[in-house]
């Protein structure tokens, strides 16, 4: 598990985007409170997904309108198709932490 934000940078609602091992992860909060990580690029145009909306447990990618479910990463409307990876992500002591 590797520390990559503060606890207090990822309000309800929103998503960040952080580098663990060079790789790009969204991590997002939904307004129920709950962190998930997922891949940062969107599998049908790698767009970020940090920069989408958060509704619900899903972040809809702002430029095609693809939403992902941040539990599973799978697609939940075109026009993706293919799944982002999820990373394990926790949270203590004031800190977000991301395993891949």
């Amino acid at each position: 598990m590797k520390s990559v934000a503060k606890s207090t940078d990822v309000t309800p609602g929103s998503a960040i985007r952080v580098k663990v091992d060079g790789i790009d992860v969204c991590v997002a909060r939904t307004e129920s409170g709950e962190l998930h990580a997922i891949d940062d690029l969107c599998t049908h145009g790698e767009v970020s997904l940090s920069e989408g909306d958060v509704m619900g447990c899903a972040i809809e990618c702002w430029l095609h309108g693809s939403t992902f479910d941040l539990r599973t990463g799978e697609p939940q409307n075109p026009p993706a198709f293919d799944p982002v990876a999820v990373y394990e992500c926790t949270e203590r002591d004031g800190e977000i932490y991301v395993k891949l």
